[in-house]
């Protein structure tokens, strides 16, 4: 059981008045500059709540209930519209439970701390599944609502998620097996409900499906125009093309093409030549172009290879 919660908060500690010589403060061997007179110093507090006769949790719960009600109206094809007020603009018409989530925040912070914990639940979902986000908000509700009463029952909150965790691995074994294949009309409506109803886009995301396969990538990007649209990319594609024009092989299409070359993969930045020493040489020697895909080439490392090009 939780006995006690920390939320974060701010307090002033007071005026120090600095008298006479004032000395050079030493951190790791670096001298800081010294206090001025009469310099105000913040430090950042934690602000105790303590479960005395469940208070806390019953703060807690009831965050996880205003969370859960405003998200719960979007639940399903006939779920209704939240509006969200923005710092700057006009507010925001949204039906998406993760974006409604995302922009809740309590005024109580105990409360604001079972808010957040179900939000993050949401957001786990969403990234997993790409969906649900309004189901795995209500039912987390619903688990927390129930489990209160138990623990209230004097059981130990130990066994109930022990046996919250046995349940949920026996669900989703019965889950899976009763699921059926989703046809390519049923996943049409399901991209149309995601999308706010709207059957064009839910039409473009079907047909993305059916061209690239179910375990293809499909990946939506704000228009430029005012028009929808479907590009197929045959392959793979990244957005970002050769670092330097001293590499292009046709200077009339401006393109580099390379045939039977050798692929260097590097998860980071290149900043030195002696990074490449080895596989320059090696190129060199074995007659083979070299395709380097890095994160980014500093110039140093960069002059080398257009030398070397």
């Amino acid at each position: 059981m939780i006995s006690a919660m920390v939320s974060s908060g701010s307090a002033t500690r007071g005026l120090i008045g600095v008298q006479g010589p004032r000395p050079a403060l030493r951190r790791s061997g670096v001298p800081t500059r010294p206090a001025r007179r009469g310099a105000a110093v913040t430090r950042a507090a934690k602000q105790l709540h303590f479960n005395t006769d469940g208070e806390a949790l019953k703060r807690m719960q009831a965050g996880v209930d205003k969370l859960a009600s405003v998200v719960g109206v979007t639940l399903g094809p006939k779920g209704r519209n939240v509006v969200l007020e923005t710092k700057y603009g006009s507010p925001k018409i949204v039906n998406d439970g993760v974006t409604v989530a995302r922009e809740v925040e309590l005024e109580d912070p105990v409360e604001n701390i079972g808010a957040k914990l179900v939000r993050q639940a949401a957001s786990k979902t969403n990234d997993l599944a790409g969906d649900g986000t309004t189901t795995a908000t209500i039912l987390a509700a619903g688990i927390i609502q129930e489990g209160m009463k138990i623990v209230a029952a004097g059981v130990n909150p130990v066994q109930v998620i022990r046996g919250l965790e046995r349940t949920v691995t026996h669900l989703v074994a019965e889950l899976a097996a009763l699921s059926t294949e989703v046809s390519d009309n049923e996943l049409r409506d399901v991209a149309t409900v995601s999308a706010g109803g709207n059957a064009v886009i839910g039409e473009l995301i079907a047909s993305a499906m059916a061209r690239v396969g179910r375990a293809g990538v499909v990946t939506m990007e704000e228009s430029k125009t005012a028009e929808d649209s479907l590009q197929v990319v045959e392959g793979m594609q990244f957005d970002r093309g050769y670092i330097s024009p001293y590499f292009v092989t046709d200077p009339e299409r401006m393109v580099a093409e390379y045939e039977g070359c050798r692929l260097l993969l590097v998860d980071r930045k290149i900043a030195t030549a002696r990074d490449m020493v080895g596989v320059l040489e090696g190129a060199i020697r074995g007659g083979y172009p070299l395709l380097i895909m890095a994160e980014d080439i500093e110039q140093e490392a960069l002059a080398t290879l257009v030398v070397n090009k």
